[in-house]
């Protein structure tokens, strides 16, 4: 099979970085990324987790805050149309 060249721009230092990790794994940046591209097609995913950060303290406070509007009606209001909703939100300003 013919080979082809690509180009992968990245940070200077993680470059640096990831070198000496293919190195201490006893292969090339080449290798590795061969490696990465063989698993992703043969398993038609990306091959590790992909997630965001950590969500801050204020993000999390709302989120339980939500959660206990939810459990508890009293603390929350609730609408099942849409249109009441907007009315009795626009209706406040």
């Amino acid at each position: 099979m013919a080979n082809t060249n690509i180009n992968i721009r990245m940070d200077a230092d993680l470059k640096r970085q990831f070198e000496a990790f293919c190195a201490d794994m006893g292969m090339t940046m080449t290798t590795a990324f061969n490696i990465f591209a063989k698993k992703a097609v043969r398993e038609y995913r990306i091959p590790f987790e992909i997630s965001g950060d950590i969500p801050k303290a204020e993000t999390l406070e709302a989120i339980e805050e939500v959660k206990r509007m939810k459990a508890d009606p009293a603390l929350g209001k609730t609408y099942t149309d849409v249109d009441q909703m907007m009315e009795e939100l626009l209706s406040d300003v």
